[in-house]
């Protein structure tokens, strides 16, 4: 399968290139434009519970996108709602990849997405919610977000801290934990960043460089401004 993230730097798209025969999967409405040889179909992945799980437990879509090249070969354009980066990770099979809310946007049809429950204090702290995505198998997933993903490559027992509200991924064999942002509850309140998770390598985090959350909080702020 052939494929090329255009305009990455802004409001970037994939453009998959398929053989007869081949699929890819992605989020529900994702799909900009396609070939008329290519089929597109409503997909529960995973079936009724995981699907239950994704939606309700992890805020992501219930149903994904199928597209299959059954007409002979042809053209796939994909895209995402906000305005950030899209990145391509290659799956070897040895780990599981964890994804945050609205991370996934598409994957080669051999990658399964399920959940992964954290525990109460991470579900509490981390701004992920107790449940978060798990990508699992051999193939290739393709992330999106917030401004443009920027890695994070850590070495062996190498420590950073990250703000909540800008992670996007990591592999599930890195170690992390909750802690606040300064020392104190009243410096890390008045600092304005509240809670941060450390990783410790090795591995590599994936960040988004925009925050969701603050640029959410902002509009509202606008709109009450334009009620009073």
């Amino acid at each position: 399968m052939k494929y090329e993230i255009l305009y990455p730097e802004a409001f970037p798209i994939i453009k998959f290139n398929l053989e007869r025969g081949e699929r890819i999967k992605a989020e529900s409405d994702a799909m900009i434009s396609m070939s008329s040889t290519i089929e597109l179909k409503g997909k529960m992945d995973g079936g009724l519970l995981q699907g239950l799980a994704r939606k309700f437990l992890a805020g992501e879509s219930f149903f994904f996108q199928e597209l299959i090249a059954t007409r002979g070969k042809g053209e796939v354009i994909l895209g995402h709602y906000l305005p950030g980066g899209i990145i391509d990770v290659a799956l070897n099979g040895d780990y599981n990849l964890i994804v945050q809310k609205d991370g996934y946007l598409a994957s080669t049809s051999d990658i399964q997405v399920g959940t992964k429950l954290q525990n109460l204090s991470k579900g509490l702290l981390s701004g992920e919610g107790f449940f978060v995505l798990k990508l699992s198998g051999r193939g290739t997933a393709f992330l999106s977000s917030y401004g443009v993903i920027h890695p994070i490559n850590l070495e062996n027992g190498e420590e950073v801290l990250i703000d909540n509200g800008h992670l996007v991924a990591w592999p599930d064999y890195m170690s992390y934990s909750i802690e606040e942002a300064a020392s104190g509850w009243f410096s890390s309140i008045t600092s304005g960043e509240g809670f941060v998770c450390r990783f410790r390598g090795p591995g590599t985090v994936l960040i988004q460089t925009r925050n969701p959350q603050s640029f959410e909080e902002w509009i509202k702020g606008i709109a009450k401004m334009d009620r009073s």
